[in-house]
């Protein structure tokens, strides 16, 4: 029987690495096998208790129809209090936008700004699904080698020397999967002011902002209302399935998102939505900070336990939960780059990380990324394997 010819769009799409790799670690563990799982970005905390509860009551209230298209009013307002407890900004409640998760948020940035043929420059490693979501829309995702010299981001200059008559925007993350770095404040202020030169677009994922080690609080939002910051409650938050996210928008461009939204996705889950409100009580806020000092407890063992088994980590990640380690040293014949030896490192030693094939083409035979959102002990028997594994 035929099938329609798919829409060409789709070859410029390609699969999940990381999703692929986690099915081979599935597979393995159906065969009795023990894998450690350092590969997918995803916190082992779970929603915290108020949250939870909150969730467990607003169903057995029926709290469960419809909402906004742009989401409770009152978890805006809770958001937009985050922002000024937080970060000393004041931001107006109908700035922001309740998402379906960070990638219903990018997906509806991407649907308003991308045209056909439209460039959106970003780093060479990101994370892989931002240039998708540009390719969505028929735009071209130019990808700018970005060395650990530069911390792995895009600067002022960068953006500058790469910028044409067909790009529009910037899409950055800051902190960045895969790297865990951030762009200097100093710094993505001068990316701002390169792209209000050329009337185009800054859009800056902060999903990971709440889990930044070092200095200050800050967020992209302090630079001026034209920003656009995406954020999610799936990281600092740990609701990773709950699929709950938002935007903060120029107040011009509030209309568009809404009408956006209306059409493709309703409304985001209301359960979830009246459970994340239990997220910015105090009961909350100390769980999310004891967690967040946990994450850099376990940053702190694994980077160096990574250079002491021959990895080169030449970027000290700030954020999230990743390393990106340079694998160059531990290469040889039987694992020639990086995504032969994170295969092996899987079938040899039960331990799943991700190549750096993913993220882009500069550092995809060299660089793997290691997510350290597990649990200390996992942490430690990882390393113990991979010592046996190297003969180290």
């Amino acid at each position: 029987m035929s099938f329609p010819e798919i829409a060409a769009r789709l070859h410029n799409i390609a699969p999940f690495h990381v999703m692929e790799l986690a099915k081979i670690a599935a597979s393995l563990e159906q065969q009795g096998r023990h894998m450690i799982h350092m590969g997918i970005g995803e916190p082992d905390f779970t929603a915290a208790p108020a949250v939870v509860e909150a969730a467990h009551r607003a169903m057995i209230e029926g709290k469960m129809q419809y909402t906004s298209a742009t989401g409770l009013p009152a978890l805006r307002e809770a958001i937009a209090e985050h922002y000024l407890r937080i970060y000393g900004l004041a931001i107006a409640p109908s700035r922001i936008v309740v998402t379906a998760g960070a990638s219903a948020a990018l997906l509806l940035a991407c649907a308003a700004l991308v045209e056909r043929g439209a460039q959106v420059l970003m780093p060479d490693p990101c994370y892989p699904c931002n240039r998708h979501f540009v390719a969505a829309f028929d735009g071209e995702a130019k990808m700018i080698a970005s060395g650990p010299e530069h911390r792995f981001q895009l600067t002022g200059d960068m953006v500058r020397r790469h910028w044409s008559d067909a790009t529009r925007g910037v899409l950055l993350a800051s902190p960045s999967n895969p790297t865990g770095t951030s762009i200097a404040p100093d710094e993505l202020a001068r990316i701002a002011d390169v792209v209000r030169e050329h009337g185009g677009f800054t859009i800056v994922d902060e999903i990971y902002q709440g889990l930044s080690y070092e200095g200050a609080p800050f967020s992209a939002l302090s630079l001026g209302e034209d920003i656009i910051v995406i954020n999610s409650f799936s990281k600092y938050f740990n609701m990773t399935g709950w699929r709950l996210g938002w935007l903060v928008l120029p107040p011009q461009l509030v209309p568009q998102i809404e009408k956006l939204a209306q059409n493709l996705f309703i409304c985001p889950s209301s359960i979830a939505q009246h459970a994340a409100l239990a997220c910015f009580t105090q009961e909350s806020r100390t769980e999310y900070e004891a967690r967040k000092q946990e994450f850099k407890r376990r940053r702190d063992y694994i980077v160096p336990a990574l250079i002491s088994l021959g990895f080169k980590v030449p970027a000290l990640p700030d954020g999230a939960f990743y390393v990106y380690a340079d694998c160059s040293a531990l290469l040889n014949d039987a694992a020639p780059d990086a995504d032969s030896l994170t295969l092996a490192l899987m079938h040899q030693a039960g331990v799943v990380v991700v190549p750096g094939l993913d993220f882009g083409p500069f550092t995809a035979q060299r660089y793997i990324r290691v997510s350290y959102a597990t649990s200390m002990e996992n942490l430690q028997e990882a390393v113990r394997r991979m010592q046996l594994f190297f003969g180290k």
